[in-house]
């Protein structure tokens, strides 16, 4: 919808012609706007109000690069996915910017679709015992010498050691995300600690001796519970993170160019066979080839996104943003044409279909159709 069609829309309002669907429409969208008042839509303001949307439809038609949606948009249920997708058609407004000047709307005509990922992962016990897990809430799982595992109020795996009956036994367990998946885990000494899709930690059912140590592969965040007798360690095939109590975040996909160690809270040392780095909060760790290179002032949040059920880019190249995609719709991808070389910045909610998804990506040309488990990436 061209830009003259959307002004038709709020010309509608005014005169009292507009649907209730196009006034809740417009509504919604008014009150996210950075223009808006504390008052909705009345009577006595409608002209003023309606110069304010025309200029502020004309900022976003003329400055479309800069333009991000609001996190969430309130509308009414019974108009939620067609206002949802009128707000990117009317209003120009996108979640993703690139350094293209181009800004044209490609209408995707696709019948395939495949769900967002969800809660769902495999935990494997010291037996060799493997137990599928859901979404189901507050059950018991299992029991490991003196621990017992179950599923707490909160849906995540937690592991309750009972400290008054000694075991000398140490057993491993092991908790694996799959593409499409996430889980969150609270090990025996309160550590939290959430995984992201095709991901996996092993650790010991309940931690002995004077140290804390896990190995992880995937996307792993922490929180890491306070112990300054006993310091807890993070292996991966790269590098030891070395903690006391804080909350860090470990990106080391294999198919990733490094493996990055982003600190949120307190202090943790980077060790690889080579060297070893200390972080500070705000800084990133980047370990390739055995080599620690230290980043000042890391886009925290862009680290965090996933955790926050988020997509987030700052400058990423196509591969990047199609890699998350791979993990998190648990499809493969591949790319027809050249490649583009542009770059993306920006934010899209991770709780949406691939349908959708391609529906928003389409407005800076990230075009791809869907077929079967397979996202193929088109000019």
């Amino acid at each position: 919808m061209q830009k003259t069609e959307a002004e038709i829309l709020l010309q509608k309002y005014v005169e009292g012609s507009a649907t209730n669907d196009e006034k809740a429409l417009l509504e919604a969208w008014y009150s996210k706007s950075k223009f808006a008042s504390a008052s909705d839509f009345t009577a006595e303001a409608k002209l003023l109000q309606l110069e304010r949307l025309r200029s502020s439809l004309k900022a976003h038609s003329d400055n479309a690069e800069n333009i991000y949606l609001p996190k969430k948009v309130i509308i009414w249920p019974r108009i939620a996915v067609a206002a949802s997708l009128l707000l990117f058609i009317c209003f120009g407004a996108y979640f993703f910017t690139s350094k293209s000047n181009k800004t044209r709307l490609l209408s995707v005509q696709q019948t395939h679709d495949i769900a967002p990922g969800n809660n769902k992962a495999i935990l494997t016990l010291a037996n060799g015992e493997k137990i599928a897990i859901g979404s189901t809430k507050t059950i018991a799982l299992a029991f490991q010498g003196n621990t017992r595992i179950d599923i707490g109020a909160a849906n995540e795996v937690t592991y309750h050691t009972d400290r008054s009956q000694p075991n000398n036994t140490i057993q491993y367990n092991t908790l694996t995300t799959p593409r499409g998946g996430q889980y969150p885990l609270t090990l025996s000494d309160g550590t939290k600690v959430w995984l992201d899709a095709a991901s996996s930690i092993t650790f010991p059912v309940s931690f002995t001796g004077d140290s804390r140590e896990v190995r992880i592969t995937g996307q792993v965040y922490f929180e890491v519970a306070h112990n300054p007798k006993k310091p807890f360690k993070v292996r991966t095939n790269d590098e030891i993170v070395e903690v006391l109590g804080t909350h860090f975040n470990i990106n080391t996909y294999p198919d990733e160019p490094a493996s990055k160690t982003t600190l949120f809270e307190g202090s943790v040392k980077i060790i690889t066979q080579g060297s070893h780095k200390f972080l500070k909060p705000g800084q990133q760790a980047e370990v390739s080839a055995g080599q620690i290179g230290v980043v000042d002032h890391a886009d925290v949040d862009e680290a965090l996104a996933w955790h926050n059920g988020l997509f987030q880019f700052n400058d990423a190249d196509i591969q990047t943003v199609m890699r998350q995609l791979s993990r998190w719709y648990d499809v493969d991808i591949s790319y027809e044409g050249k490649i583009t070389n542009r770059r993306f910045s920006g934010k899209i909610q991770r709780n949406i279909s691939a349908l959708k998804l391609s529906d928003i990506l389409s407005y800076k040309e990230i075009n791809f159709r869907i077929e079967g488990k397979k996202i193929i990436v088109t000019p």
